[in-house]
Parts: C-alpha cells; structure tokens; sequence
C-alpha cells in the first residue's frame, strides 16, 4: 500500500513538473523577442546592405549602425521608429504595392514572414545585437547529459573531456551516436601527423603500440608536444598567415635572407611560448624594453611584405603598399576579420568605419622601411664570437663613460645602421636621378634635395656610398645650392660600397639639405661618378678624453663595417623623422584626406589604459583578454589543424559574412580557457583537443551519417582528409628513410627538373642541394613567390604574396601525376624498396613490412595480392629489358636487377595509396 503510494506520487510529481516544463515552453515561445544577430541580420545582409550600407547608402539610409539606421534619410523621414513598426518607412516601404516604391527594389519582394520578423523587432525596440564573434569572451557552463525530464544532471560514458561534452550535446539534434574510437596504429597516424606533421620515431611509435596501458595514448601525445618537429610542423601552417618567402616577390622577385625568422617561429612553438607573447613580438618586439635580437626577428612578421625592386617604380606607392597588407594580415591572421574591406569605405556588413582603417594603419605607417633594395631596416647578426665580443666591449665602455642612453643609440646603430635617411627619399633632381629608383647617383654638375633634416647637436654624418670615379667632391647646403656650405666631402673611387664619415659644421634646426656634386673627370654628360645609400646624422663617438677610447673608436668602424648576416626588422621613426598618417579617399593613396592618428575601432574592446599609442601598445590591444577576436581565431585555426574544418568553416571571416560556428558555445569554451586557465598555451589547447573522446572517433562513414550528417558537422565520426603539400613530402621521406634530422638555416633546394624555376631579372639557377640537405622537411624548401617548389603548388600550396588565412583542398589529375612520376617521389620510392628488401628476402614479407611502414597497418590478403600482382607484372617487364631497371634504379649497380626494380614500383604504389595520402 505504501509503495504503490509512492508511485503515484512519483507520477503525480512528473506530472506537474512536465506541465510546469511545458507551461515554461509556452510562456517563453509567447514572448517571442526577435534576436537581432540570428534572426535580423542575416535578412538585412541578404536583402539590403547592397544599398543600404557601408559601401552605398542610398536615399541616406544606412543599416551598418544603429546611430545611422535610426537617423533621418534624404528626404526627411525615419525609416525605422524604434516602437513604432507601422510609423516607420521602412516597413512602409518593404509592403508597398507601388513597384517603383517597394523595396528591395526591382527584386522579388521579401517573404511574408521575414517582414513579420522586422516589424516584430522595430515594435520591440530596434535593438541592435553584437554578431557573436564581437561578443566578450565569458566563462562557459559545461552541458552535461540530464535524466528525469532534464531536472537531474547525469555522467556521460563516452565524453572523455569537456570538449567531447559540448560535441555530445549537439547529437540530440540529428539524433546521432558517437563512432567507435580508432585502432591504435590509426590513432599513432593520425596524431603524429597533426602533432609533428610527420611519423613519429620508431622508439615513439613502438612504445605506444606495444604498450598496454591505459594512459598510453596520453604518454604518446606528450611525447609528440615534446618532440622537436612540433615546430616544424606549426611553423608551416603559421608561415602562410606571414606571407614567408625567401624572395621579395613582384616581377623581379629578387632573394631575401630571412630564413631567421621562421627558425624563430620553430623555437617559439616549440618551447610554447604563450600565444599572447608569440603575437607581441611579432608585432612590436623591437619596441619592448630590453629588446633582445630575437624580438627583433620576431618582427620580422611584418617584413614578409614585398618590396619592388624593378626599377622605374614609385618607392612610395609600394612602401604604403606593404603598410596596408600589415594592416590586412594583422585582422585577417589573428582576428579573423575582412578588414581590408574598410580600405575604400566602410565595412558594408561588420562594424568597422572607413576611418578606423586609417587609425589602424597609423600603427604601421612610422616605421623605417621604405621599400629600399636593401630592405632595410635589417639587424645585422654578429654571430662571430669575437665581433659579439667587441660589441659588448664597445657598449659597455660607452654606458660606463658617456651614459645608458648613448650606449643605447650606439648599441642600435651597430646592430641595425638605423636610424639612418635612405637616399632613394632625395627629389628635386638636377643632372642626377634615383639610380634604378634605388639610389641617388650624381654626374657632373649634380643637385638634388634630402628634405627636413634636423641638424640640432648634429656634428657628424656617417654615409655608405660607392665611387664610380675619382675626383669627385660632394658638398652639403643648407636650403639651397647657394645656401650655407656644412661639408664638403672627396668621394674617391671606391671598390664596392664604403662606410665612411665626415665632419659637419654645426647648424641648428630643421633643414632642407641639397647636395651638389662635381668631378671634371667625368668625359661624358651621362657618366655618373658616385652614389649614396643611407645617410646618418649624429654625432662625433663621445669619450675622446676618456682613457681607451682610441682602442673603442677602431672597434666601433670595425664593428660597423663588419661584413655580417643581416634580417630585415621592424623599427619606428624617431621623432624627428615621424610620417603623419591620413585617410585615403576610397582607397587612393594619392588622395589624401583627414589627418588621423593611431586608434582601434570603436566597436571592439577598449585601448588599454597607459599603453603607448604605438606598435607595442597595438599588440597589447589585440592581446587583451577584452579583445573578442583573438583567441577565438586561434582555437578556431588549431581546430581546423586538427579536424580539418574550424568549428566556423570561415577561418579569414569570422564576422556576419563568415559561416556560423557549428559549435559556438564549444568555441567560445575552448577560447576562453585558452586565454586564462590556458595561459595562451597552444599546446595545452591541442592536448586538449587531441585526447577528447570526440577527436579519437573511427572515421568511417556509416549509411546513418551519410544521410543524417554527410559533411560532418557534428563530429559523430572522425575526418578523413589528404594531407598538406608538405606532409605529403616529409611522410615520403619518412617511409623510404630518407628524412635528414637536420634543422634550421638557409633554404633548401631540393631536386627539381631544370627549365621550371627561371629567374629572367637576375639568372638565379635553383642549384640543387647536395647531401642530406636534399631530404630535409618541406618547411626548410627554398620558398620564391613567383615559381614556388612544384609539387607544393600541386597540392595547393600557396605563393605567399598576401596572407592565406586557409588553404583550399582540391583533388586534381595533377597530384597523382605528382605522386607518381615527380622525380623526387620516384627517388623516394627507391629508397624505401631498398628499405623493404632489408627486412627480409622473401617478396611477399617485404611487401607486408612496407605497407606497415606506412601505414602502421597490416596488411589484408586482398591488398597484399593486388601489389603482388603489380610486383610479378613488372618483374616480368624488366627482366627483359636493361635500360628500364637502369632507369628505374637510376644506375646504381647494387641495386640494378629486375627484383629491385620492380619493389620500386610497388613502392611508389604504396606512397600513393588513398591509407598514405590520406589522414583517417
């Protein structure tokens, strides 16, 4: 009797708890309040921000702001009546009758119910919404399964992390069950590849697939984060956001010795510098207290922008030319913005004003570089120890018997020859010319004009010039050619470029300098006789009464004119040469508008407070835990690294343009904890991710995913994706056993047909490397924009003229022909026959131990048949023909027989196999 009691009171209590559910339901659906992110935005970028917005705001009426939405229009009236649907034109508009009035105009009209959605919203208020990738990034509840009509929270058996319960909480949608988790040979492929972007060490990959314990796969992936080549690998994916090349692009596409940069980018990923202060560096490391060289090279970042070095351009047009891509690949790299939009107007979907541009670009629009052929400014590395010696020496004598602040100036002079005039800044030009728009170059009875140089406590100018002829006498004048003379300098004839000083006599203030130059023995009226590179103002080396300064002096033009390896950098005008910044008029940097100075767009998180209105304090900006961008980019691009899509597919757009994230509140999680349990730890963030239940999912497609989620969106199963241009190269290496362990240093330039790279400017060859350099991993490959190495481009490799937020995937005739028949995967295949045949004697046990070298897999009977078949076909083909086991062993004679060469075949068979290209 009591328990039957119980029961019904058991079901009496769900009763009311369902009609008080229910009742919610009902209350909650009456009150209907329209969102305007998911529900009104999308019509209004559909159906009106064409010419309604940033770009066009026909009849005065703009739906980018709500300050401009509610504003009177052209003629006088408020489209939109926050309250008041019926009293607003734009209601009137969208359901009138009138053709030549209704709206969109000279289109269909719009459905009935997504009027009913405006008018609803204007009588609610008009409220805007912020989209959500602009929205502060907040702490996020963890959804955990419920029992008993959702009252009661309950524990998941499969979600292995917080990550695998945001992924199972979604499958209630479709009504979908998680895969099994993969084999373990498929786990070590998988994660090594998205770890280290190649096979892991036998030692590693041994451990773990003979290893029984529980917290195996765990121990594997620290091992993998540990590894050396995690750098490697996240170095490739971060040198397409910094447009890394070692060429300078454009037509001439001349070398750039950059290649410190992305070995800077290998140490900091693989010590896990914090995200925060990888970006810092990157953008402003030069402007940190204390800079050491490495936070110069960081900004390096920066000077991946090209520089166009043909002769006849504007130095000027491609100087702003390469301050605008900063601006682009800074929102687009690490905010995910379409930024570069609001270069000629307005954003015409996001909220960004067409001034906010401008203010971006003044950040970068007073630094040094002035797209000179020598790219400078570049830090000069003195990796001797005896010269690294001198220059403490020289520093310290200054700081101890002059002061801090000059032993500064003097320290940065050294290293960087900065901050110095480049001549190709000279105009006004009287029998002289900008020698190949490079260098200004003087002939008899030359003039020209160096503008607004401060000569206040200026005694000396310390230049770099070649002497074409001897003879020659160069004069400086204050303002003009018959102005005050301050120096008057012989140019010798010289061999090569020369550092040299002169004296100045003293003058005070701001001048206009003009250079005169003379040498009778010129004989013809087009000969010129000498010309500048970069000029510096300054002072005589202070100390001359202190005791050694002579020894200091001779170490100090040694140190200078040392012959050393330079990096271009970023460094800022001091004041005295400041570049204001103005807003271009729809774009054109010939038309210049309103004075701007640095500032962030408004519609983001706030300047911070005390940071310097310059670079560095930008990269705290961005850093910010305020900034809503950042860190969801980041999560989102590991994300796509690892899955292949980002949980929002847009990586470059993350704004109301870019495609909803299918996870938004796990992005946001993952987000948030990287900034702050995290500590901006990407490794932390790709364990994470790597060890959830979600990420460790069998990949095959079973007729219930095909037809209930056929493009994956709900992770029910683990991707299956072919592999980038270059883990395809460094898997191949990998197997045959060629891969060098050899790391950092110069490009590389592996085997490639001759006749495909052509430099026409300049006749650089690709000169093949030698050694183990010619098998070294694909991120060392020598990288020129305008012929970049083929089977990277094959596989959609990119030129890195701009920044590529995301590589497409396409599947082309061309990647098999790649595969199969590029010389340097035939050499592979070569090798890893020779491998195969060391295992064992017996055709069908080699064969067996190269498709698990591969694969990690065994191999089933009706493969190993398919390539036996294959092996005794082309045995019988060679065995009657020389020249083709010549060719296909390429002559080695240990290994020039008909069995060998044949095992080549299948091995190429093997590399090209849908389990070898393809990441399950």
């Amino acid at each position: 009797m009591h328990r039957a009691l119980n029961k019904r009171l058991l079901i009496a209590i769900a009763v009311i708890v369902v009609l008080i559910i229910t009742g919610g339901f009902i209350i909650h659906g009456s009150s209907g309040k329209v969102d305007f992110s998911t529900q009104v935005k999308p019509i209004i970028n559909r159906s009106c921000i064409s010419c309604h917005g940033g770009v066009r705001a026909k009849g005065g009426f703009s739906l980018l702001f709500r300050d401009e939405a509610l504003a009177k229009t052209k003629d006088g009236k408020y489209a939109i009546i926050p309250g008041d649907a019926d009293g607003s034109e734009m209601i009137r508009r969208l359901t009138s009758k009138d053709p030549e009035e209704r709206m969109p105009y000279q289109h269909a009209p719009l459905p009935k119910e997504e009027i009913e959605i405006l008018r609803k919203w204007i009588n609610q208020g008009a409220q805007w919404g912020n989209h959500w990738a602009y929205m502060l990034l907040k702490p996020v509840d963890v959804p955990q399964p419920k029992k008993f009509f959702g009252l009661f929270k309950s524990k998941s058996a499969w979600a292995q992390n917080e990550v695998d319960n945001f992924i199972e909480d979604k499958f209630k949608e479709p009504d979908l069950k998680p895969s099994p988790q993969a084999d373990k040979a498929t786990l070590l492929r998988r994660v090594s590849l998205n770890i280290i972007g190649m096979q892991p060490s036998d030692n590693i990959a041994n451990k773990f697939l003979q290893s029984n314990d529980a917290n195996a796969y765990n121990e594997l992936v620290d091992s993998l984060l540990a590894s050396k080549h995690f750098g490697e690998k996240w170095a490739s994916m971060w040198l397409d956001l910094a447009r890394y090349a070692d060429t300078k692009g454009y037509e001439r596409d001349a070398g750039r010795n950059i290649w410190r940069y992305r070995d800077w980018l290998i140490n900091a990923f693989n010590n896990d510098m914090p995200y925060d202060s990888f970006l810092i560096k990157q953008i402003a490391g030069d402007l940190l207290k204390g800079a050491t060289d490495a936070d110069y090279i960081a900004t390096a970042f920066n000077r991946n922008t090209m520089t166009n070095d043909e002769g006849g351009t504007d130095n000027e047009e491609f100087r702003t030319a390469a301050v605008l891509d900063r601006v682009n690949t800074t929102w687009g790299a690490v905010m995910g913005t379409t930024f570069s939009c609001v270069q000629c107007h307005s954003h015409p979907y996001d909220p960004f004003k067409h001034e906010d541009y401008y203010k971006f670009m003044a950040f970068f629009n007073d630094t040094r570089d002035e797209d000179t052929e020598a790219d400078y400014p570049l830090l000069r590395t003195y990796d001797n120890d005896t010269l690294q010696q001198e220059l403490s020496t020289v520093v310290n004598w200054i700081k101890q018997n002059v002061s801090e602040k000059k032993s500064k100036e003097v320290n940065t002079f050294l290293k960087t020859w900065q901050p110095a005039y480049n001549s190709l800044t000279c105009d006004s030009f009287t029998n002289s010319e900008l020698n190949d728009t490079k260098w200004a170059s003087f002939r008899n009875h030359a003039a020209c004009r160096l503008k607004n140089v401060d000569l206040n406590n200026k005694d000396r100018l310390i230049f770099r010039y070649q002497g074409w002829a001897a003879g020659g006498i160069w004069q400086i004048h204050l303002d003009s050619a018959k102005g005050e003379t301050i120096a008057i300098i012989p140019l010798p004839q010289t061999n090569g470029w020369q550092i040299t000083e002169t004296t100045l006599r003293p003058s005070a203030g701001v001048h206009n300098l003009i250079f005169t130059y003379t040498n009778n023995n010129l004989r013809k009226p087009v000969d010129a006789g000498a010309l500048l590179d970069w000029l510096y103002f300054t002072q005589e080396l202070p100390g001359k009464d202190k005791q050694g300064y002579a020894a200091i002096k001779n170490d100090y033009w040694k140190l200078l004119k040392a012959d050393v390896p330079t990096t271009p950098v970023m460094m800022d005008n001091p004041p005295d040469m400041h570049r204001a910044s103005y807003i271009f008029e729809r774009g054109n940097w010939l038309t210049k508008g309103d004075k701007v100075t640095p500032g962030v767009p408004a519609s983001l998180n706030a300047f911070p407070k005390n940071a310097p209105q310059n670079r560095l304090g930008l990269a705290l900006w961005i850093t910010s835990k305020q900034n809503p961008l950042t860190a969801r980019t980041m999560a989102n691009r590991i994300w796509e690294q690892l899955f292949g899509n980002g949980l929002a597919e847009t990586l470059e757009d993350l704004g109301t343009q870019g495609s909803l994230p299918t996870h938004t509140e796990l992005l946001n999680y993952l987000s948030y904890q990287f900034m702050h349990d995290d500590h901006w730890s990407i490794k932390t963030l790709i364990k994470k991710i790597v060890t959830s239940a979600t990420y460790k999912q069998d990949s095959r497609i079973t007729p219930e995913l095909e037809q209930k989620d056929p493009q994956n969106k709900f992770y029910a199963r683990a991707p299956r994706i072919r592999l980038s241009a270059e883990q395809l190269r460094d898997q191949a290496l990998c197997i045959s056993g060629l891969m060098s362990d050899k790391m950092y240093g110069p490009g590389v330039m592996p085997y490639q047909p001759q006749g495909i790279w052509l430099s026409p400017w300049n006749g650089a060859d690709w000169v093949q490397s030698q050694g183990e350099d010619q098998y070294r991993r694909a991120v060392y490959t020598y990288w020129k924009r305008s012929s970049a190495y083929p089977s990277m481009l094959a596989f959609d490799g990119v030129s890195r003229e701009v920044c590529t937020a995301q590589r497409i995937r396409t599947n082309t005739p061309l990647q098999a022909l790649t595969t199969l028949n590029d010389p340097a995967y035939i050499d592979a295949a070569r090798h890893f026959a020779y491998r195969m045949q060391q295992c064992s004697s017996n055709i069908k046990t080699q064969i067996s131990k190269g498709f698990q070298l591969a694969t990690y897999q065994s191999i089933n009977d009706k493969s190993l048949n398919a390539l036996l078949n294959l092996y005794n076909k082309a045995f019988d083909q060679f065995s009657n023909n020389k020249n083709e086991i010549r060719e296909m062993t390429a002559g080695m004679n240990e290994h020039e027989h008909a069995a060998t060469a044949a095992l080549i075949v299948v091995a190429n068979a093997i590399l090209n196999l849908d389990e070898v290209v393809t990441k399950n």
